[in-house]
């Protein structure tokens, strides 16, 4: 988008972007203080409460793609589109009771590489690890992605310029802080998100009633209202499943089932999925009333800001600017941090120096977070495809690792063997659905081989695991 066509003044633009960046910088520069080593830098010193719990959960996971990525599924599978994206608040909320059994059974924990590790042996390590790993890359990218279409969607700075400036404010108070500062800003990040949802909402509305809006879909774009819409549907299960699999897999989670006070976990990841579930039905609703309100959308990732500023004016354009940018920082933080860990703690300690000491592993974590900055700029910087097309290519891989985790933790039966073809083979099959059907069946028959496979290995299983195996030392 040029600078004429632009809803902000450029300076504008960059006097708010430095000023958030200012603010989280410090803040991270504040809370990284009390940081002595690496368990201090990865987990807060296991110490997180319930309110900060609660805040980081559901900051966390109204990421940029929700509230970006949720009016883009609303503008194209319609209505079911809109409540097929809302469905991942069923990961927070089954990963409730999850936090506190892998707490139970790894006091000592770091990662979720640690569990895989520990209950399957190094080579269903090392599959998970590369699957993993591909996949907060890729939710990585995603987000820096969506940080640089926001800012030249809304004020005319370049995609490169916003991208790079987002991204490298992340990394630099994620360095700095750790989880504390990660956790600390993601609960000032909520409250202003979640106040502006509101505020948007409302002004939506009294703009446009919903009559109205129904009236111009019924009109313009019938199929949106369609409840027999057979992408949408599928995308209904889809989204469910990516949902269950990124949390049930994911560090960012597993990283706060260590930190959380004992007790907490599962409190914290029930609200902040209560939190989240009205979240991308809002933003959502939003992408259904551009037609009524005459905003034109370039790019179907673009519809929400839009149609806000739209609603708005400057004020709405300046408030989208601060809902988004807070998203993306409560998200790519808290990626930044898990994903550091996972390296330093999967690869760089138990693979390079297993003697090395906390401090060093500090120190570490600290250069991870910067090398794992420096590769998501260099990936984005030609920007690919749209958000959904760059998330949900992870989706085979997330959703083919559900199974193998929930049996792993409540199963005695289930095996070595179930886990790795459960990953290989459900990953194979989704992937192949991704291309030759689309990317909304990728997890679904992802989850769906992996399934049958994981359940008929601990089916036929004489093994029977012993639990004390996984509360090894740290």
């Amino acid at each position: 988008m040029t600078k004429t066509q632009a809803l902000l003044d450029p300076t504008l633009g960059w006097v708010l972007l430095a000023a958030f960046s200012v603010l989280w910088v410090g803040l991270g520069i504040y809370w990284g203080r009390r940081n002595k080593n690496f368990e201090d830098h990865a987990l807060a010193g296991r110490n997180i409460g319930l309110a900060l719990g609660s805040a980081t959960a559901a900051a966390t996971w109204i990421t940029s793609n929700t509230t970006m990525l949720a009016p883009q599924f609303a503008l194209q599978l319609g209505i079911w589109g809109m409540l097929a994206y809302s469905t991942a608040s069923f990961g927070l909320l089954l990963f409730a009771p999850m936090a506190g059994r892998i707490r139970s059974l790894m006091p000592n924990g770091y990662t979720s590489g640690d569990f895989f590790r520990l209950r399957y042996g190094r080579v269903a390590w090392g599959i998970f690890l590369v699957f993993t790993l591909f996949y907060s890359l890729t939710w990585l990218v995603s987000m820096a992605m969506a940080g640089g279409i926001l800012l030249n969607a809304l004020s005319g700075i370049s995609y490169a310029w916003g991208m790079s400036v987002i991204l490298g404010v992340c990394v630099l108070y994620t360095m700095r802080g750790g989880l504390a500062a990660v956790i600390g800003t993601d609960f000032i990040q909520s409250m202003i998100i979640l106040a502006g949802i509101v505020i948007v909402g409302i002004a939506v509305l009294s703009q446009v009633p919903v009559a109205e809006i129904h009236a111009n879909l019924t009109a313009e774009r019938p199929a949106l209202l369609d409840v027999l819409f057979p992408a949408a549907i599928m995308a209904i299960f889809n989204n469910l499943l990516f949902g269950l699999g990124e949390v049930f897999h994911n560090n960012v989670w597993w990283s706060r089932a260590f930190a959380f006070r004992k007790g907490v976990a599962g409190k914290a990841f029930a609200l902040g999925g209560l939190i989240w579930f009205p979240v991308p039905i809002a933003a959502g609703f939003i992408a259904l009333a551009s037609g009524a309100l005459n905003v034109p959308v370039p790019a179907s990732d673009m519809v929400g800001p839009l149609v806000v500023a739209t609603v708005l004016g400057k004020a709405g354009a300046i408030g989208i600017f601060v809902i988004v940018f807070c998203s993306l920082a409560s998200s790519i933080d808290s990626l930044l941090a898990a994903t550091s860990d996972l390296l330093t703690e999967d690869v760089y300690r138990r693979m390079i120096k297993p003697a090395a000491t906390p401090d060093r592993l500090k120190t570490v974590a600290q250069w991870v977070t910067l090398g794992l900055g420096v590769f998501t700029w260099a990936v984005c910087l030609p920007r690919i495809g749209t958000l959904a097309t760059v998330l949900f290519f992870a989706g085979p891989l997330v959703g083919a690792m559900i199974w193998p985790i929930v049996t792993g933790l409540y199963w005695r039966s289930a095996t070595t063997t179930g886990a790795i073809g459960g990953m290989l083979l459900g990953a194979a099959a989704g992937l192949a659905c991704y291309f030759l059907i689309g990317w909304y069946t990728g997890a679904l028959v992802a989850t769906a081989v992996s399934m049958v496979w994981v359940v008929a290995c601990a089916r036929f299983s004489a093994a029977r695991f012993d639990w004390a195996k996984l509360k090894e030392s740290s």
